[in-house]
Parts: C-alpha cells; structure tokens; sequence
C-alpha cells in the first residue's frame, strides 16, 4: 500500500501528463483553455505549468494573432517544447524500419548492409577523433565516452585478456531487431577504430540487457634480437658450454 506522500506525488504526475497531453492533442493552449478542459482551477493549471516549464517539456509564449492586433498585451499560451513531444509515442522507429523494408525490397539485401555502413562511418567521425586522441590503453575507455555522448550510455570495463564494452542504451534498437546489419557495421567501425578484431557478445536489440563487445588485449610482440645477441648466437653456435 503506498504511503499518502506517494500517492499524492502519483496524482499530481498523473495530472501534469493530463496537462501536457491536452496541449499534444490541442495545440498551444491559455492557461483558462487548460482549466476548461480539464476541470481545473486556473491555479492549479499554473501550478503544474510551472513545473512542466521547469521540466522542459513545455514554454510559454506569446499567442500568435492573425489579423489586426487588438488593444493590450497578448495573452501567454503553452507550448510543447521538442524534449515534451518526445516524451510522448512518436512513429520514428517504424517510419525507419519501413524505409530499411522499402530498401530491401527495391535494391536487395546487400543495399540495406552498404546504407549502415555509411550511417556508421559518417556517426563515427567524432568516435575516431576522440580514440585517436587517447593514449593506447585508454582507447576503448575514449570509444565508450564518444559514444555516451552520442546517446549510447556505453562504459569500459576490464574482462579477462582484454577489454569490454557496454552499450546500456540504443538508440536504434527496435530497427536493429529487425535490421542486425545496423549491429554488424557498428563491430565493423569499433574493429576499425581500435584497430584489432572485437566480438560482439550480445546486443538488445537481440533482447540482451546490454550491448557488449569483447576487445582482445593486443597480443605482445616478441623482443627485437639484437645485433649483439646475433654475434653471440653465432660466435657461440657449435661450442658446449665452459
């Protein structure tokens, strides 16, 4: 059972989201246009736009008027801003995955793989400034910064002989999920950018938690033979030891 504060917490979100959702069905509305609506006092009204004003998801301004402009100041509507609309279902992912369809369709399977390449390596321009950037040892941790400012929330971890990294969010997985070859071209670019193999462990879009590639820890080069230890192995070949 919740306790009185969080019940009251839930209703005045609940009510918030009733306010924003009249201005997405509506459009940029008075505060007495919201109190209408939604059986409200005007206060009330304020009081919750402020909070959603707070919250970014919606800005006041002046009430756009078409025709002469009459006597005093204009009256304030409510908008929402882009942050407020994303908040809300939005067919970006389908609009996507029906243009990936539509590229299949027309120019085959080879066309869909070739457009995600160059997706990712037009993405990847400031994940390669910043890996090459970083001293070796810190390139996968440089990769994983670059890509949480990109939307990922990726991090760097230690793994046995090697490294991972964690890719916590996606941006693209519901297309993913249909589409593996936006997977594919991102190993691909990761392999590139840090130059060694990498293997994709899982991916959400797969329906894993996390996105996690295993990069190998490079494998140590084998001592220069010296121009001294040459002469010795030769002036030394043959004899038995003193």
């Amino acid at each position: 059972m919740r306790a009185p504060q969080e019940e009251l917490a839930t209703g005045e979100r609940s009510t918030r989201n009733r306010v924003a959702r009249s201005i997405l069905d509506h459009g940029p509305s008075t505060v007495a246009d919201l109190a209408g609506r939604l059986g409200l006092t005007q206060a009330a009204v304020r009081r919750h736009l402020d909070a959603l004003v707070q919250e970014n998801v919606v800005e006041g301004r002046e009430k756009r008027v078409y025709g002469a402009r009459t006597r005093g100041r204009p009256a304030k509507v409510f908008a929402l801003t882009d942050c407020g609309r994303d908040a809300f279902d939005q067919s970006y992912d389908k609009l996507a995955a029906d243009a990936m369809r539509w590229i299949a369709l027309t120019h085959g399977e080879a066309a869909v793989a070739e457009f995600a390449r160059a997706r990712i390596v037009e993405q990847a321009e400031a994940y390669r400034q910043a890996v090459e950037a970083a001293p070796p040892e810190q390139r996968t941790d440089a990769l994983a910064k670059a890509l949480t400012a990109d939307g990922y929330a990726a991090t760097a971890r230690s793994a046995p002989v090697g490294e991972q990294l964690c890719q916590h969010h996606c941006p693209v997985a519901h297309v993913a999920e249909q589409f593996p070859q936006l997977c594919e071209a991102e190993t691909e670019i990761f392999s590139a950018l840090l130059g060694t193999h990498v293997q994709r462990l899982a991916t959400i879009a797969h329906g894993d938690g996390v996105c996690t590639t295993y990069i190998p820890k490079a494998a140590p080069q084998p001592p220069a033979v010296t121009d001294t230890t040459a002469n010795t192995s030769a002036s030394t070949a043959g004899r038995n030891p003193a």
